[in-house]
């Protein structure tokens, strides 16, 4: 090890308030330690996100007590003061300490810290910000990422995730932060404020779409996360008494015993919902990721129940939402929004409502500010933004809220999600929506394969051909290619929180026989695993 980073490694040490993190970098060897320390973790997609472990490319005390200086520090000068800060966590491995971390970092920095009475769902930070006037929100959570990791998210602008500058800004500000050790920290006062909110919470989501006369009968898992008790106690509130839960799924467990991706998305992690649907003979299955911001919906289908894909989800409550807005949407120019990943239906929909489209970069914190007007965005990858008004983010829970509506709606006229997707297929087409991920160990080669198709792009995708847009020349500005042809998409990018490389797919396949949508889907289904095909030998070029 050279003198300049056993330096830094004996100065991280000196500095770590927790024994456990210090006696575990002092147990490492030399080419582990210049693992730890080659760079740290960075301040990147909505905050920090990262494995649970000492130094600073990990999730630690030390790195959650200098992060929450910096934003404390950088809130101060852009408000002049202070104000009052949301402070919530889930339940993974660290977020209790964390949370305490971060929670007397900025009481001792002279904020009002609101901290959520229990571990809890992401929502519960973006609306608790919004509805109290803070200055900030901070929710210790990694969302659906694997059980060694955590993260620490930050909403600003009234309840959204922040955005650069301010990412940049606070970065540099952790760069130049003292030791942890000598940060001071204080116990946060209890605020009332923290039940009064959360209890707001759960009254503005069970008023979106109380249950009509006809019953629905629900199942439902948290994925191990923290979202079970509040969506349970939400569905009650909005007359949904019929709901039947994972058992083994629904007691928070950092660990994830039961799934090896805590993730909706992934293939496997709902095997025990749908077979708890099948079960019970469920109208609806409900599925949030680990800290419910995100909400995956099952349906039975002709041949059997599976999970709707996020595009099928969002595009069925994007239709839903603009043919029965909330009381109090804008009631001319209504805006939906979604991202340049994910399915184009949305906006032939809006088209035949009247209403706008916006495509955004990926992310929420960019669809949440897609413009005023906004009634509804949605995430390919499950996100689902059904009450803009009051939670500027994705919120699984309101969004279960209100696919239960809709299902129940639907089941009064004898009818249910699959029928209404069919009805979408026969007015616009059937648009159907594949990803392939290549997971990397050395993150060198995405840059190269994105480099390899910028250097010499595909002309053909599937035998069609294709032209090729690089959104580095767009504005705003994102490392993505999309090849588009004559009824095929494909979007190509780095995904921002995991080391894959991410392929979206897209297919688009008029329905000839307006009394059969099958044969379409089956078209579609087949040129899609053409266009999977294609792409699977496009990962290689790196």
């Amino acid at each position: 090890m050279g003198a300049e980073l056993a330096e830094q490694v004996l100065a991280w040490i000196d500095a770590d308030p927790d024994p456990v993190t210090r006696a575990e970098l002092d147990a490492l060897d030399a080419d582990a330690l210049a693992e730890r320390f080659a760079a740290p973790l960075s301040f990147g997609t909505a905050g920090l996100r990262g494995p649970v472990r000492g130094g600073p490319s990990g999730m630690n005390v030390a790195v959650v007590t200098r992060t929450t200086w910096a934003l404390g520090e950088w809130l101060k000068a852009k408000c002049l003061g202070g104000g009052t800060v949301v402070v919530g966590r889930d339940a993974r491995r660290g977020s209790e300490a964390f949370f305490a971390a971060a929670t007397e970092v900025l009481a001792a920095q002279g904020f009002a810290v609101v901290a959520l009475p229990e571990p809890g769902p992401t929502p519960w930070v973006s609306f608790a910000t919004k509805a109290l006037g803070a200055v900030a929100g901070v929710q210790i959570t990694a969302s659906h990422n694997p059980p060694a990791d955590n993260g620490y998210k930050v909403y600003l602008d009234g309840g959204a995730q922040l955005v650069s500058p301010a990412d940049a800004e606070i970065e540099e500000l952790i760069r130049t932060a003292p030791g942890a050790k000598t940060i001071p920290r204080t116990p946060a006062p209890v605020d009332p404020r923290a039940d009064e909110v959360v209890d707001a919470y759960l009254r503005r989501v069970s008023a979106l779409r109380p249950a009509p006369a006809t019953s629905l009968r629900i199942a439902l898992t948290p994925m191990h996360g923290v979202g079970g008790k509040v969506a349970v106690e939400a569905l009650r509130r909005s007359g949904f008494q019929d709901v039947h839960v994972v058992e083994e799924q629904f007691a928070p467990d950092g660990e994830f015993p039961t799934v090896t991706f805590p993730n909706p998305e992934e293939p496997g992690a709902s095997d025990l919902l749908l077979a708890l649907a099948e079960r019970v003979d469920a109208d609806l299955a409900v599925a949030l990721d680990p800290d419910a911001d995100r909400c995956a919906l099952g349906a039975r289908f002709p041949d059997g129940w599976r999970m709707l894909s996020g595009d099928e989800s969002g595009s069925l409550l994007g239709a839903h939402m603009l043919d029965e807005p909330l009381a109090g949407a804008p009631s001319s120019e209504p805006l939906v929004a979604t991202t340049i990943v994910s399915s184009e239906l949305l906006g032939a929909i809006a088209e035949a409502h009247g209403a706008r489209y916006a495509r955004t970069l990926t992310g929420f914190k960019n669809l949440v500010r897609a413009g005023d007007g906004l009634v509804f965005a949605y995430e390919e990858a499950l996100g689902l933004c059904v009450d803009p008004s009051t939670v500027r983010d994705k919120d699984g829970i309101s969004a279960a809220v209100v696919a239960a509506g809709y299902a129940a709606a639907l089941k009064a006229q004898g009818r249910g999600l699959p029928d209404a997707l069919d009805d979408l297929y026969r007015r616009h087409g059937v648009y159907l929506t594949g990803q392939y991920a290549l997971r990397v160990e050395d993150v060198s080669r995405i840059a190269a394969i994105m480099a390899a198709l910028r250097a010499d792009p595909p002309v053909e995708v599937a035998n069609i051909v294709v032209g090729c847009e690089d959104l580095l020349t767009a504005r705003p500005a994102t490392d993505a290619l999309v090849f588009r042809g004559d009824g095929v998409r494909v979007t190509v990018r780095p995904s921002g929180t995991e080391p894959k490389a991410k392929f979206y797919l897209e297919v688009i396949e008029p329905v000839t026989d307006p009394n059969d949508t099958s044969a379409a889907c089956e078209r579609a289904r087949q040129r899609l695993a053409t266009v999977t095909d294609t792409v699977q030998e496009w990962a290689a070029f790196g």
